[in-house]
């Protein structure tokens, strides 16, 4: 069954196509990717994952474990070496 895709235009007015009922704008997820930290290291649904829970550094994102962030929606296993990573970088690591 292929799902029709659907013309959409966002609050800003940009105009894309989408097939889920998903409402992000692809030119505005685009335009707010953070050019550096480790939120940049990320897809735009784990890095929503992320800030819809209230993580935007590492010391916030070491709170938790790895089971607890796989948990978030839009979180995937592929980011969990990138956080791994950034956490060591900073002499931090996930809860156990």
């Amino acid at each position: 069954m292929k799902t029709e895709k659907e013309l959409r235009t966002c609050d800003k007015g940009h105009t894309y196509y989408k097939s889920s009922d998903c409402p992000t704008c692809p030119t505005c997820e685009r335009e707010r990717k953070p050019e550096s930290g480790f939120l940049s290291l990320l897809s735009a649904p784990a890095r929503r994952a992320l800030e819809h829970n209230g993580i935007q550094s590492l010391k916030q994102l070491s709170a938790y474990s790895e089971k607890e962030i796989l948990q978030f929606h839009g979180m995937g296993p592929a980011s969990l070496p990138k956080l791994r990573a950034a956490l060591k970088e900073e002499g931090l690591s996930f809860k156990s």
